[in-house]
């Protein structure tokens, strides 16, 4: 049986607990906080990122891991014998992609997969890339699987902020402006590796991430009930366990996950975004 090593960017959003249970490795990307170069979930944390935002009124700037890194995380296993599977953010989004193949090529025996997602859609990947791996299939059918999985995807979210995705160039002022005073909260959804608007939703934001739930789950039944994941950006505890008792509520799920956005995530999306992300059938 081939020895096969998970590893993936970080901003897979998984909890510590779960790249322990699953032996996955994390490639940190790089958050700029004005001179000083921290590591996505390393030395620097999500709150951090939205302190700064607030203090200065600048943006983070994220960075890809290099090619150098991602050669150095490849080597540690393949120089032991292992194949190496490598989970990145859609290529759409972060040169993180590119790089991890570039770094394929010069060190052998490595599959990067492009999730052509991001969050804890991505991490949906490295889990089933797991299990996989524990059952025994070997790194190409592995790989094989998991982009046939990719399409089966469902990964959206909504904002309770435009001003971070302004602040990036991702909207403009106005739309931004028109958004903030009509209360309005939309709902971005990943499709094929890119970012659209979905449904807007009105009103405070525990209202608007309820209805969203409601949007996303009520009344599906092309939805795989082995698990979902429940991310968000620092939403309050007690919305959060009402959005987690509305997801039960309106299906079975074997197993609900709650995770944090890193800090990648969370310079885009800004505080109390708030996604549901699963596979569908």
């Amino acid at each position: 049986m081939e020895k096969i090593k998970i590893t993936c960017d970080s901003t897979c959003d998984l909890t510590k607990e779960l790249y322990e249970k699953y032996d996955v490795e994390v490639m940190p990307l790089g958050v700029a906080l004005g001179d000083e170069l921290h590591y996505d979930g390393v030395d620097v944390s999500a709150q951090e990122i939205f302190a700064y935002v607030e203090k200065t009124g600048t943006l983070p700037k994220t960075s890809a891991a290099s090619i150098g890194e991602y050669m150095d995380l490849f080597q540690k296993y393949t120089e032991q014998g292992y194949k190496v599977i490598h989970i990145n953010i859609s290529g759409e989004l972060s040169s993180s992609h590119q790089n991890a193949c570039l770094a394929a090529e010069e060190v052998g025996n490595v599959y990067v997969v492009d999730s052509r997602n991001l969050s804890t859609g991505s991490g949906h990947l490295v889990i089933m890339a797991a299990e996989l791996a524990a059952e025994g299939l070997d790194a190409e059918a592995i790989v094989a699987k998991l982009d046939e999985a990719k399409a089966k995807l469902d990964v959206s979210f909504v904002l309770q902020t435009l001003d971070y995705l302004k602040k990036g160039g991702r909207c403009s002022s106005i739309v931004a402006l028109g958004a903030n005073m009509l209360s309005l909260r939309p709902e971005i959804e990943v499709d094929n590796g890119k970012m659209h608007v979905g449904r807007k939703y009105r009103g405070k934001m525990e209202r608007s991430i309820c209805d969203y739930v409601k949007g996303r789950l009520a009344g599906r039944e092309d939805v795989d009930l082995k698990r979902i994941f429940v991310t968000h950006s620092y939403v309050p505890d007690e919305v959060v366990q009402k959005v987690i008792a509305l997801v039960k509520e309106l299906h079975p799920f074997t197993e609900v996950i709650e995770t944090k956005a890193g800090c990648t995530i969370s310079c885009h999306c800004g505080p109390a975004c708030l996604g549901v992300l699963f596979f569908k059938k």
